[in-house]
């Protein structure tokens, strides 16, 4: 029997856009001729999948449809949310429609995941099949490449899950992978007959009314269409907060592969680093006494460049009215200057530059200093520069 893959694809991707009355969904983000949501289709068109079915709202609808068709995937089920009630609602209601057989392998995936390597990825699916009962669910573990407070952990004794933590701070975070601990990646593996199961014994509200939602759905052109009055009454919980944190019967897939949810500029930023080969054009390289710029990709109300330091360089103390910025340090010791704080920072450091915040890097020693900068707002031009000193005699 093929895996059925279920795609959540109902997030807001707020945490990018905190003060953007109108935010992009993340999964949506045009990145360079492709999407989260894009690569995560090309990812379930391997032979091991049957049909993907796609959880979302009537907000995205027309989005979805658009990426199913420019990736011509013909074959799908959309089965859209009147309401939003957080991922065990969606997770239950997509394995309750009625063309969904009891034993069926159900693969949830998030719409904004970026996996590579995918083959391990599909092989670790593929080999964990035969292990799949009424009862269990297999999580997918990755493991970590340094300490974060942006993802949860889980710690298992020899593949079976023991312990979740929620997002810990930097200091635990080290603590857990010196145990071992891997990232919880939210995404699920399980049969459709464990879903069910593990819903009626911990979470029968929500098994109850997500059960009216989906027989009372209207379907038409593939979409399912949920019931509003019966689903606004489930619960809303995550997944995991519903069913992993309750059940014993949570097994781990562990795999060491590059995956990051691009859920914080930090992620995108680095992300660009890695493929900054794709993204670099000689046209748009820019050199300033200090040393020089490129723009790496001008994306909708955001611009990423790597910013070069020379020795000695020294960019003007300066604001912006239209843009804040992020930064992540590749290579060098810059000295910064953020309002009234100075401070020196190290390769994978972060740092946040809200709007009209006054700042300024610097490179007081003999290496080169890189930076990948995502600037975001309405303008982003070099007109919206505010100088306040500069060695290079550009204040006017």
């Amino acid at each position: 029997m093929k895996i059925r893959p279920v795609i959540l694809c109902g997030g807001a991707g707020t945490r990018l856009w905190p003060n953007a009355k109108k935010h992009q969904a993340k999964q949506f983000i045009d990145f360079g001729n492709w999407t989260l949501l894009g690569k995560t289709l090309e990812r379930v068109k391997a032979h091991i999948f049957d049909a993907p079915i796609i959880s979302t709202n009537a907000k995205y609808l027309r989005q979805v449809k658009q990426h199913l068709k420019k990736h011509k995937i013909r074959k799908f089920k959309i089965v859209l949310e009147p309401a939003k009630r957080n991922t065990a609602p969606a997770i239950l209601s997509t394995a309750l429609i009625k063309d969904i057989s009891n034993e069926q392998p159900l693969m949830f995936l998030a719409a904004d995941h970026l996996i590579e390597k995918v083959g391990l990825f599909n092989k670790a699916i593929k080999k964990n099949q035969k292990k799949l009962t009424q009862n269990n669910i297999f999580i997918f573990g990755i493991k970590p490449k340094m300490p974060s407070s942006e993802f949860g952990y889980f710690l298992t004794k020899s593949n079976k899950v023991t312990r979740f933590v929620e997002k810990p701070k930097e200091a635990k975070a080290k603590q857990i992978i010196s145990k071992k601990g891997y990232w919880n990646s939210g995404m699920f593996y399980m049969r459709k007959d464990s879903i069910i199961n593990n819903f009626k014994k911990y979470q029968p509200n929500i098994y109850r009314n997500c059960n009216k939602a989906v027989t009372k759905a209207k379907y038409k052109s593939n979409v399912y269409y949920l019931n509003k009055q019966t689903f606004t009454k489930a619960t809303a919980k995550s997944f995991d907060y519903a069913i992993l944190e309750k059940t014993k019967d949570i097994n781990a897939i562990k795999l060491d592969i590059p995956w990051s949810d691009l859920g914080s500029w930090k992620e995108i930023c680095k992300m660009y680093g890695r493929n900054k080969r794709h993204y670099y054009k000689k046209k748009n390289v820019f050199h300033r006494p200090w040393g020089s710029y490129v723009n790496l990709f001008n994306g909708k109300e955001f611009l990423i460049k790597e910013i070069y330091v020379k020795p000695k360089g020294i960019l003007s103390l300066q604001k912006h009215h239209h843009r804040a910025e992020h930064w992540v340090v590749t290579q060098g010791k810059p000295k910064i200057t953020l309002n009234k704080k100075y401070f020196t920072m190290k390769p994978d450091e972060t740092i946040f530059i809200p709007l009209g915040a006054i700042h300024r890097i610097e490179n007081p020693y003999k290496k080169p200093v890189k930076i990948i900068e995502a600037q975001i707002g309405s303008i982003l031009k070099e007109t919206d520069i505010v100088r306040f000193q500069d060695v290079y005699g550009r204040v006017k």
